[in-house]
């Protein structure tokens, strides 16, 4: 059930000494691909740090050590020139890269691998040192890799707002 994969994901901050697998993380990227966009641009690319060397350089971005734990970092970037923009201008790239790597975190738990949404770090330093075109974002880095922790799945009931505190029905009535 879908909700039972949903309460599995968590933001996983260590991790087993553990290779991930080439074909694991191409069923995670996989998921990502098929994921759905705004007119379907798919305005998203994504670049898989596994080398040792290559990740300890990547991790200069972020100040977390426990980054370098991680067997694998997807670098999960939006492309401006591809989004669709709505009659405001506002850019989807930001929204339709979210979707993509939301796909990536349930597909990463379902094969038995954490992640962990990183998006505090020093994205000019991450552009420059990929060496990215001026269109390329890096929205968020995504260490993956097999949890060296668990979470309780119940953790929902006491750590979200209860459904009556997050919904209306036919209109808003939280004025005030």
């Amino acid at each position: 059930m879908f909700l039972d994969l949903a309460r599995k994901r968590f933001s996983v901050r260590s991790y087993e000494k553990r290779h991930v697998e080439r074909e694991k993380l191409l069923q995670v990227i996989e998921a990502a691909r098929i994921s759905p966009s705004a007119c379907n641009f798919q305005p998203r690319h994504f670049i898989i740090f596994n080398d040792e060397e290559a990740k300890k350089n990547l991790c200069t971005v972020y100040s977390g050590k426990w980054l370098q734990e991680a067997p694998a970092i997807i670098v999960v970037c939006g492309d401006h020139s591809k989004s669709w923009k709505r009659a405001d201008g506002k850019d989807h790239c930001d929204i339709d890269t979210a979707i993509a790597i939301d796909h990536m975190t349930l597909a990463a738990a379902d094969l038995g691998l954490g992640t962990c949404w990183i998006c505090a770090f020093d994205a000019k330093k991450c552009h420059k040192l990929l060496d990215l075109p001026p269109e390329l974002e890096v929205i968020a880095l995504l260490p993956i890799g097999y949890p060296a922790v668990t979470a309780d799945i119940n953790r929902f009931d006491e750590r979200r707002r209860s459904i009556d505190e997050i919904l209306d029905w036919n209109t808003y009535n939280r004025k005030g």
